[in-house]
């Protein structure tokens, strides 16, 4: 085989936009590892968790999920920021701050549930029990404002860089557009008590944001940046 030859086999090296896509494409799916608290921390939110017996490991185990997709949310917003403030700098801006403040909330979940882990852990008995279902109720309120809203303002800032840069088929973020108005009334109404957190209307309104976030993840992985002027000589 010839040197020409050589070279010629050689697969072409990955580009830099090439490795942003794959890298929060990643990051958007690592985010999706947090689902299994939604049975984690059942025990957590029972009323008398602090005079039971435990178990404990559950919880911490949801936590540590949790502290993954916040920095994977931050992740995925450091990783786009250089190529979407090419498309506009302010929105891009917004998007990473919002982010930033998303990764802050579930934070500050996480600290309000392990909190009730360590009130019962320590022998806090009954005289506790108010303090762990203020805690609780705190986290609840936080994952309101955070993780369950968030998520819209995410899909506005994000989506409408995506839109108007053609980076990805608009179809996704057309995606994102219903799924963070779905979200927004079905947020608002939690909120006003006019359905709860965990009602079947409240999970159907949720599917479509996270499709949005899922398909932007397998194709950032599968295909990477359509070609596009706002990357041009990049």
């Amino acid at each position: 085989m010839t040197n020409t030859d050589r070279r010629a086999s050689k697969p072409l090296p990955m580009g830099s936009l090439r490795k942003t896509a794959l890298v929060a494409g990643l990051l958007y799916l690592l985010t999706f590892v947090s689902i299994p608290t939604l049975g984690l921390y059942a025990s957590v939110r029972s009323p008398n968790y602090i005079t039971g017996p435990g178990p404990d490991a559950p919880v911490i185990l949801g936590a540590m999920l949790e502290m993954i997709v916040a920095l994977a949310c931050i992740g995925t917003a450091v990783t786009l920021y250089p190529v979407l403030k090419r498309q506009n700098e302010g929105i891009a801006m917004g998007f990473v701050g919002v982010r930033i403040l998303e990764a802050a909330t579930i934070y500050a979940g996480i600290v309000s549930l392990l909190s009730v882990v360590t009130l019962r852990q320590s022998g806090a008995g009954a005289g506790a029990l108010v303090t762990g279902q203020a805690l609780v109720a705190q986290y609840y309120w936080t994952f309101q404002f955070g993780q369950a809203m968030l998520p819209a303002m995410n899909a506005l800032l994000l989506g409408s860089l995506l839109y108007q840069s053609r980076l990805v088929p608009r179809v996704l973020p057309i995606l994102g557009f219903i799924g963070a108005a779905l979200l927004i009334v079905a947020s608002i109404g939690t909120v006003f008590g006019l359905w709860g957190q965990a009602s079947s209307l409240t999970a159907i309104a949720t599917l479509p944001i996270a499709l949005w976030e899922f398909s932007l993840g397998i194709y950032l992985v599968a295909k990477g940046f359509k070609p596009s002027p706002t990357t041009s000589g990049m």
